[in-house]
């Protein structure tokens, strides 16, 4: 006789299949927007007159808004539900693009910025709902693996956004630089407003797209779920009645901040890097994606490990060493050697994001939510981490200019020298890895 009964495992791994199905479809719509960034900076830097610091305003614009949207999101999420927030953010993002045809008719960075800050409140709305839902819709000790699998779908979308708006906004750019050296004023505008004007048509098509989006996840088949409280009362105790009371999610917004910050440093200046190390813009469009690639290969493979043969914490630790590693590897060569280790980052930081978030949430239960906010929150490290790069770049290029090093040599030199800035970012990582994620946890939960 068959047996046609179902168990309760599968039934609840196809319960779960659609919903992963959809927000998989999410993490892959804002990798794509994210990640163009690394060819916007240099084409801003160019066709807007900036240094290196003011052009990475372009990922400040964007992770900026993390902090400003973070708890507002979470109050209309709380509000109007999941699926309803989710079509709103991608609308957001879509009037965020639209906004990119006044700003390249003006040239006015100023207005760039706003579109793409726009654009980052409608990603805020998502990330809000998305990151805590991929969490809490199966067993925690495996939310790394599951994270790990939207991570593969948010970086190939950031590989192929890196591409395709790095072949359109970075072609010719060579030629370009060489012809404003030499023109009049005049005729700089026109060229200048010329490769402005080439945002406008992806612009439109990514803003079609978004809106056509926002209408098919309105009608997604999206279930609620909640976090279940780890942490109950038990006789002679109290529950914790404060956000404050867990350590553990403070270091880990910490962590975070440090995390995305030098994450974006890896994919979004890398494309500049190789310009500053004299590599032509169509070979240097391509970098963004090696360290995309590099990120996608060890989802993959932290998707078969963890938690089968490694635990979420020691995936953690071993990213933040190679990290520091790496960082040491960055500054202490040069050329395209220099350019492979700055993509091997991605390596290094591809589990750190699936990692921190079930170690912070651990234990959280009704606080789940809130801590979900800081989190988002805690993304603004992309917007301040790479603008201190920036900045670091600009005053080693001018001191070394000054001790009479060549305008090309200081360049590249100034260039490597702020990696830098990497290091401290990683030992973080790494207190965490070890010591911070257990903080104020029993030791039931720190496993």
């Amino acid at each position: 006789m068959v047996n046609n009964t179902i168990s309760p495992s599968s039934e609840k791994k196809k319960n779960t299949l659609v919903p992963i199905l959809i927000i998989a479809s999410l993490f892959f719509v804002f990798g794509f927007v994210t990640w163009i960034n690394g060819a916007l900076i240099p084409f801003m830097k160019t066709i807007n007159e900036l240094t290196s610091a003011q052009s990475l305003l372009v990922a400040s614009a964007s992770y900026i808004s993390f902090v400003v949207m973070a708890l507002p999101a979470s109050y209309i999420l709380g509000k109007i539900g999941y699926k309803k927030g989710m079509s709103l953010g991608l609308f957001i993002m879509g009037f965020g693009a639209l906004i990119f045809i006044p700003a390249a008719e003006a040239r006015t960075y100023w207005m760039f910025l706003t579109g793409i800050f726009i654009q980052g409140a409608g990603m805020t709305l998502l990330q809000t709902a998305s990151n805590p839902y991929i969490t809490i819709l199966g067993p925690i000790d495996s939310a790394a693996k599951r994270i790990s699998i939207m991570g593969i779908c948010n970086k190939i979308a950031g590989a192929l956004g890196s591409l395709i708006f790095g072949s359109i906004l970075l072609s010719g750019i060579d030629e370009i630089k060489e012809k404003l050296s030499l023109v009049n004023t005049v005729e700089k505008a026109k060229l200048l407003d010329t490769m402005a004007d080439s945002v406008v048509a992806p612009y439109i098509t990514m803003a079609i797209v978004l809106f056509i989006l926002g209408i098919l996840i309105r009608k997604a088949p999206l279930p609620d779920v909640e976090a279940e409280p780890i942490e109950e009362a038990k006789e002679g105790e109290t529950t914790k009645t404060s956000i404050f009371q867990f350590p553990h999610l403070w270091l880990g917004v910490l962590t975070l901040f440090m995390y995305v910050g030098v994450e974006v440093i890896a994919g979004d200046t890398i494309i500049a890097y190789g310009i500053a190390l004299g590599f032509p813009a169509s070979d240097a469009k391509f970098f963004t994606t090696f360290t995309l690639l590099a990120m996608v290969i060890t989802y993959g493979v932290g998707a078969f490990l963890i938690p089968k043969y490694i635990s979420q914490a020691l995936a953690l630790r071993a990213s933040a060493v190679l990290g520091i590693l790496l960082s040491l590897c960055i500054v202490a060569s040069s050329g395209f050697t220099s350019i492979i280790f700055v993509a091997a980052l991605g390596i290094a930081n591809a589990l750190v994001w699936p990692a921190i978030w079930p170690l912070t949430l651990k234990g959280l239960g009704k606080f789940t939510k809130t801590a979900s906010a800081l989190l988002i929150m805690a993304i603004s490290g992309g917007a301040i981490i790479p603008p201190l790069y920036g900045k670091l770049v600009d005053m080693n290029k001018a001191d070394m200019l000054s001790q009479g090093m060549s305008e090309v040599a200081s360049t590249a030199n100034a260039a490597t020298e702020g990696y830098w800035i990497l290091l401290p970012c990683y030992a973080f990582i790494l207190y965490y890895a070890i010591i911070g994620h257990k903080a104020g946890l029993k030791k039931e939960y720190n496993k």
